[in-house]
């Protein structure tokens, strides 16, 4: 079971769950007349989802540190497929993390795929932030319609996708080409590492292009949640997508 905490984190885990979800917690006292609290309960009831009102204490207690703003949902665990469940087709996205171990970055690049259509986000099951409240919270409930694929060894699952027909494009501040260059209109899988250490040298060789962003400012390097927003937008403008 997993507990969602934040007011919209918690309103996309019913639209997504609706009456799968064990309880909707919305807290009760300091917060009672709070619009967006009673607007979520109202909400959590019409999709048959059962609500209990609890003193923020409690919510205290059961998330554990999360800030919850007064609200928290227990749901299913989320559905984590395998490379081999991944549909590829001529509008693949797929988005790669090479070892992305900061939740608030993992949760943010969730609700960048998700906002920009991509078609999965993948990353290794070793050394990666784990899906956790604060994963799911950093998401902004985007984690609810996401399709997720944790794989035993990236430098292999690219190396998959390269041979269904995938161009691995990885993001790297010492690309040989600008992304803009790199043509992103057919099936694409966009890898990039953890702020601060980059792409590992195993998945580097694997990606069919190393491809930089254009930053004329003083700054060298963007964390992973930026980097990939900005490389996602590129493909939606290369594809013409609106």
């Amino acid at each position: 079971m997993r507990t969602i905490c934040g007011i919209q984190p918690v309103r996309e885990a019913i639209r997504a769950n609706g009456s799968s979800l064990t309880r909707v917690v919305v807290e009760t006292g300091g917060h009672a007349a709070s619009p967006q609290l009673e607007a979520l309960a109202r909400f959590a009831h019409d999709r048959g989802a059962p609500v209990e009102r609890l003193p923020r204490s409690e919510l205290d207690r059961m998330a554990r540190g999360v800030r919850h703003q007064g609200a928290i949902a227990l749901a299913p665990e989320l559905r984590v497929g395998s490379l081999q469940d991944l549909v590829i087709d001529d509008r693949a996205l797929i988005v790669a993390l090479d070892e992305v171990q900061d939740p608030q970055n993992f949760g943010a690049v969730v609700r960048s795929a998700v906002a920009m259509g991509a078609t999965a986000v993948m990353w290794p099951e070793h050394r990666s932030a784990p899906l956790s409240p604060a994963t799911f919270r950093a998401s902004a409930g985007a984690v609810e319609h996401a399709t997720l694929c944790c794989v035993s060894s990236l430098p292999n699952a690219l190396e998959d996708l390269r041979a269904r027909g995938v161009a691995v494009v990885g993001l790297d501040m010492a690309g040989e080409t600008m992304l803009d260059k790199v043509s992103l209109s057919g099936p694409v899988a966009l890898v990039v590492g953890a702020e601060g250490k980059g792409l590992r040298k195993t998945v580097k060789r694997v990606c069919d292009t190393l491809a930089k962003l254009p930053m004329p400012g003083p700054i060298a390097s963007l964390n992973a949640s930026v980097a990939v927003a900005i490389g996602l937008y590129e493909v939606v403008r290369q594809r013409g997508a609106g």
